[in-house]
């Protein structure tokens, strides 16, 4: 039986993976596939599909077995014990310091495109933000699920007015080009673009709250997964056929500049506001998901019993204060310390690919029959993603390795004060 309500249907639950994997990606990373692969990227977009279709077939599975607020650390516990539990859930918490910032930085810096913002001014933009995130999270769950129908509504919408005014596709640009030298730079390419693919992890937080949970949390991973990847498609058709890539800064405004060029100046207010709102709906379900898994830990006894108070929607409105403050801290730290988005994104890349990697391992250990097979080929690719991150990964695997060691080191401790006689 689940401990939240549930509200989510079908629809609902869509809209909100979908818009979670749009997210910050949908404006930046088609132009940076482009440039790292050309035309090709077409191509890596329905291979990085493919890839990672297995890796949320595995999820939904999954999920559909075991729904729980704790998401992919609750998963990785049934699977591997309470330990592995504990380090998951701090190693997914940890992208609290650098991810949630980077997202916070992008989405300030659609203002900045319309407005002239100091270092003070971006930081204010931001805390507001998380601000607007804490009021809608005190809501019932149906809430979020309709702010980001909508917000996937003006996604699509978008990317299909450009196609539209374009008139796209173009005789210049096939939609799937034959075969040439820029394929031997496709590996870069799905480097990057894997981060398009990152919030699936998350999504299996709200796991308790579909109203039909064995049918409808499965579809909508999968249905919202496929969404995003069409949608990340036309959107590289769109930068390929009309030039706006090729350097960083034109990467990094190259959705803004695709706009201007097809409407003209006006347009900037549209770009800005569909770009701020992809942000938010983001870090949206990301501050939820992070929110239910403290209070599902608070609920299990394995954090402080006051984390796991539900206000009079259902909804963990304490662990969502305690997650949200947090990031309005480490946003403050960001800011001060001047890092870049850049280092940001990298260092939180390796923690979701860990934790996607232990999660599909659970799924080796737990499912049976065909799911189980699809569980090991998704160890075996999220394996060798890992890889191919190199010392981008060493982040991940030293934070897990000093949590690990941790944890080891307070266990005899923890046991030896249970074993204190009382009075």
């Amino acid at each position: 039986m689940s401990r939240l309500n549930q509200d989510l249907g079908l629809l609902q639950g869509i809209g909100l993976l979908s818009t979670s994997l749009l997210g910050t990606g949908i404006f930046v990373v088609p132009a940076l596939a482009a440039t790292a692969a050309g035309a090709a990227s077409l191509w890596a977009w329905l291979i990085l599909i493919a890839l990672v279709l297995p890796v949320a077939f595995t999820f939904a599975q999954l999920g559909r077995r075991f729904p729980h607020a704790g998401g992919a650390p609750h998963l990785i516990g049934r699977a591997f014990g309470a330990r592995m539990e504990r380090l998951s859930a701090f190693l997914f918490l940890a992208v609290l310091p650098v991810g949630l910032p980077a997202a916070l930085f992008i989405a300030t810096g659609f203002w900045q495109a319309l407005f002239p913002l100091g270092t003070g001014e971006a930081l204010a933009v931001q805390l507001l933000t998380l601000g607007a995130i804490l009021l809608l999270g005190q809501r019932p769950p149906r809430a979020s699920g309709l702010v980001q129908g909508l917000t996937a509504l003006a996604i699509i919408a978008s990317v299909a007015l450009v196609w539209w005014v374009g008139g796209l596709p173009l005789d210049s640009q096939p939609l799937l080009p034959r075969p040439d030298d820029s394929w031997q730079r496709l590996p870069a390419a799905l480097g990057v673009m894997f981060w398009c693919f990152v919030g699936i992890e998350a999504f299996t937080h709200l796991g308790e709250e579909f109203k039909r949970p064995q049918r409808d949390f499965p579809l909508a991973l999968l249905l919202g997964v496929l969404l995003a990847g069409l949608v990340y498609w036309a959107c590289s058709v769109a930068v390929l056929s009309f030039g706006t890539y090729g350097d960083i800064h034109s990467d990094a405004t190259a959705l803004p500049r695709l706009f201007d060029l097809l409407l003209g100046s006006q347009a900037r207010w549209l770009v800005a506001t569909v770009g701020y709102l992809a942000c938010f709906a983001s870090m949206n379900v990301y501050i939820q998901g992070f929110a239910r898994l403290i209070w599902s830990l608070a609920d299990e006894a394995k954090l402080p019993a006051p984390l796991a108070v539900r206000n009079r929607y259902g909804v963990p409105a304490r662990a969502l204060l305690l997650v949200v403050a947090c990031c309005a801290l480490c946003a403050a730290l960001a800011a001060l310390s001047g890092l870049s988005v850049d280092h940001l994104i990298r260092y939180a890349n390796g923690n979701f690919v860990l934790i996607y990697l232990l999660s599909m391992a659970a799924g080796w250990a737990l499912l049976r029959g065909v799911w189980r097979t699809l569980a090991i080929l998704s160890t075996l690719l999220c394996a060798g993603v890992l890889l191919a991150l190199g010392s981008d990964a060493l982040y991940a695997l030293g934070l897990l390795g000093a949590l690990a060691l941790l944890d080891w080191w307070r266990a005899p401790k923890a046991r030896a004060a249970l074993q204190r006689p009382q009075g």
